[in-house]
């Protein structure tokens, strides 16, 4: 199945520009979101559609999207760069690759928990910041090795540029308790093991909160 591969940047047009407030806002939660429903302008051709699309923020106003779907056009953006998404996927190849991602696992008797939070929680509150980066670093890699096993890939290396935590959007009430989730920043390299189950793997996403532009998988051929 092709799909394809887009670059779409916000209109710089005085009258979306006066919407910025809305389009890009700065608390991390409510931005993702915003950003979603602005991405959706450009694939919501039908009530009933269900997301059928990842995407990302690469820099301010400037979002990458892996569909199966063209999108459409949309004058809330000035530009969008749409190119066939095909890769000749072979066993053995080395790709590098960059993943934004919501990294969970389930815990027994709790249930599904972001894996760099859960890692942190054993530590004494006030080690945790100084820690974070260390354990994102462990937990995120040993998470992607995870991944390529049920995904037809094999782990080579693997480095956490960062790791943030989000409020999830539209939560009313308190901050204390409010929900959230992880978001890590990983890049590294990868040997393809299975093709086909390591290309459904670039079509469906790696990880959660796909809605709110994670688990979209960038990949370049090893040189």
């Amino acid at each position: 199945m092709t799909l394809f591969l887009s670059r779409a940047s916000i209109s710089r047009q005085p009258s979306v520009q006066a919407l910025n407030a809305l389009l890009l806002p700065d608390d991390a939660g409510d931005r993702t979101d915003a950003q979603h429903r602005l991405l959706w302008t450009l694939f919501a051709d039908d009530p009933d559609r269900r997301r059928d699309f990842l995407w990302r923020e690469e820099r301010a106003g400037e979002f990458l999207i892996l569909s199966a779907r063209e999108p459409m056009a949309s004058d809330l953006f000035s530009r969008v760069d749409v190119k066939p998404f095909d890769p000749d996927l072979k066993a053995g190849d080395r790709l590098s690759f960059a993943l934004r991602a919501n990294a969970t696992r389930t815990k027994k008797g709790i249930g599904r928990v972001d894996v760099v939070m859960d890692a942190l929680f054993a530590l004494q509150q006030d080690q945790r910041a100084e820690r974070r980066m260390e354990f994102a670093q462990a937990e995120g890699a040993a998470w992607m090795k995870r991944q390529g096993e049920r995904n037809g890939f094999r782990l080579l290396n693997c480095e956490v540029a960062d790791y943030s935590i989000h409020a999830l959007p539209r939560h009313r009430g308190s901050r204390k308790g409010q929900p959230q989730f992880g978001v890590l920043d990983l890049q590294g390299t990868l040997e393809v093991l299975d093709p086909e189950e390591f290309g459904q793997a670039l079509q469906n996403g790696l990880g959660r909160a796909k809605a709110f532009g994670c688990g979209l998988v960038l990949v370049r051929r090893v040189a």
